[in-house]
């Protein structure tokens, strides 16, 4: 018989007996009564830190969970994971999106719940929580904390992260002055919240809901509002149900019609190119696989239908209040499985049944009037990107996605910091802004450093944009006509680590392609002489060394080599192999 509630997963004294004997006496020195501790139990993560405002209505969020559970008849556990906050987090919160996701799971493994309830937001938490998820297989819903709401300056609407973008890059231009940008600091995050701009948190919290493991709705209710925490209320009752029947588990959710969803959703929201790197790592969790030349062509065959910053002009209420993902799925039809299961408990051709429809609203547009007539990302190949690169298009200029240009290189994050704002830097506005050692092992962590700042003395001459390209990642909530995730990154030896400035570089998006100019025989002489990959010092012990010898490339989503596919059966019965002592 399976073990349930307090009795799952007893603590090893080798009497199972006395450790449940143990385990009740201490829980009962919190003052739960054995009809509380004899019914099914929820768990319920809790990712609150004071180092994170994006998480700030989170006690609110479990409390309400609570309640639910306990309305539904069960017994609410919460405990706490770390917690990430993109701007608070050296080198990168994507460094440590990985450990988030082993403390998650470990934690989900290590104490009694009959199902859990996650709760995340801020960009690498949520999928770092899915990632978990898949690994343990517990029936599982996840509550987003929500969007900010806008500000306002001006007279002007303001959108945390997009705006800020945009207002750093007229500083620097010389347009706006210390004063005002202090002002300005003071009015772009006015709650607590995620950005309210398609950023990687509205786009992990949209992929969550059309993935099936969030109800409807819960992607873009408003952090402050009350209908977040009615949501989060709702989720704690449906857990509890799942407590009970078993499911359904993110097995059961998690399915090849379900990641192609997802993959449709991701272009038609205009997502962040985040979002692909945290899709794959999800599936890399699963039996599944994203096929990147799938996810192209859906690029070329979904329209981006909300008119959402960075790609748009509207901001996450706006999208909420025009019916959100429901209503997305809808003007979706048949691009969608709907066959695909919820855990509300049907399927997503129910919930698009019950989507609301506004007169008048904008915000979500129908195939027949989309934002951009094709989706927001394109993969691009070439001898620059042999196993690929990602381009957000929809964000970009239109006349720069078939661009020619010099290359103008930075070695690294740091490179670039010293050198792009000096006046004597050899640089044009048709150049192309190379970037390399900022990808999962070279920066380390692959920080959002694809956004290459506009040279000052081009950004004061009046230009906007250049064709900028990385190993690194870049915000979903920033724009331009930036290459990101090129692989086999830099420091793994890739190509990009052969450019030299003066090379010509060409892009061709409508070709898929990214090209060094260059002959194969001058690579091949480049590639001889450069010298031998070596473990760096910041890699000499504990999770730093652990993540530069086992990471994976973008294209694999960045998870550690070891944990995709392990199964909840597998964890503890897999063979671990001899340790040979040699380095990797």
């Amino acid at each position: 018989m399976t073990k349930r509630g307090l009795r799952k997963g007893l603590t090893s004294y080798g009497d199972e007996g006395f450790s449940l004997f143990l385990r009740k006496a201490f829980i009962k020195a919190m003052g739960y009564s054995d009809d509380a501790l004899d019914r099914p139990i929820v768990g319920i993560t809790d990712t609150y830190s004071d180092y994170n405002p994006c998480h700030g209505n989170v006690p609110q969020l479990v409390e309400a969970v609570k309640r639910g559970v306990m309305l539904a008849g069960a017994m609410p556990m919460a405990f706490p994971t770390i917690s990430i906050h993109e701007s608070f987090s050296h080198p990168t919160s994507m460094y440590l999106r990985n450990l988030m996701a082993m403390d998650t799971e470990e934690m989900i493994r290590a104490q009694p719940m009959d199902a859990v309830v996650i709760i995340g937001g801020c960009d690498k938490t949520l999928p770092a929580q899915i990632m978990a998820a898949a690994s343990v297989d517990l029936p599982t819903i996840v509550v987003p904390v929500g969007p900010m709401v806008v500000g306002h300056h001006k007279g002007e609407v303001l959108g945390a992260c997009t705006d800020c973008r945009r207002y750093w890059a007229a500083h620097r231009a010389g347009q706006i002055d210390e004063a005002e940008m202090l002002v300005v600091e003071g009015r772009l995050a006015p709650s607590v919240g995620t950005c309210m701009v398609m950023g990687t948190a509205s786009t992990m919290a949209c992929i969550t809901e059309v993935l099936g493991l969030s109800l409807p709705m819960a992607a873009t209710i408003p952090a402050p509002h009350a209908e977040r925490i009615r949501i989060a209320e709702a989720s704690g009752r449906r857990a509890a149900a799942m407590a009970v029947e078993d499911g359904p588990r993110p097995s059961d959710l998690l399915t090849p019609a379900a990641f192609r969803n997802a993959q449709v959703v991701l272009q038609a929201i205009g997502g962040s190119t985040n979002g692909l790197i945290h899709l794959t790592a999800i599936a890399g969790r699963t039996p599944h696989a994203i096929d990147m030349a799938e996810f192209d062509q859906l690029g070329r065959d979904v329209p981006v239908l909300i008119d959402l910053k960075p790609s748009g002009q509207h901001y996450m209420e706006h999208f909420h209040h025009a019916g959100g993902v429901p209503k997305l799925m809808r003007e979706l039809g048949d691009h969608l499985d709907l066959d695909a299961r919820s855990v509300a408990g049907g399927t997503l051709r129910e919930i698009v049944a019950a989507a609301e429809e506004v007169p008048g609203q904008d915000a979500i547009r129908s195939p027949a009037n989309p934002i951009k007539p094709e989706g927001a990302m394109a993969v691009l190949h070439g001898n620059l990107a042999p196993r690929g690169a990602v381009i957000k298009h929809s964000a970009a200029t239109a006349r720069l996605l078939q661009h020619e240009g010099r290359a103008v290189v930075f070695e690294s994050v740091e490179d670039m910091t010293e050198r792009v704002d000096d006046p004597d830097l050899d640089v044009e506005p048709d150049d192309v802004l190379v970037l390399r050692n900022a990808g999962p092992i070279g920066a380390p962590g692959m920080p959002e450093a694809g956004y290459l700042p506009i040279p000052k003395k081009l950004g004061r001459a009046g230009v906007k944009d250049m064709v900028r390209i990385s190993d690194a990642r870049m915000s979903g909530t920033a724009f331009g006509t930036i290459v990101l995730h090129i692989a086999p990154e830099s420091a793994a030896g890739g190509p990009l680590g052969l450019v030299r400035t003066g090379d010509r570089i060409r892009l061709d998006v409508a070709g898929r392609r990214i090209d060094l100019l260059v002959d194969e025989a001058e690579l091949e002489r480049r590639r001889a002489a450069a010298p031998p990959r070596q473990r760096p010092d910041w890699a000499a012990r504990g999770y730093a060394r652990l993540l530069h010898d086992t990471i994976t490339q973008a294209d694999e989503g960045c998870d550690f080599d070891f944990m995709r596919g392990v199964s909840n059966d597998q964890a503890f019965v897999e063979q671990v192999p001899a340790v040979d002592g040699t380095d990797k």
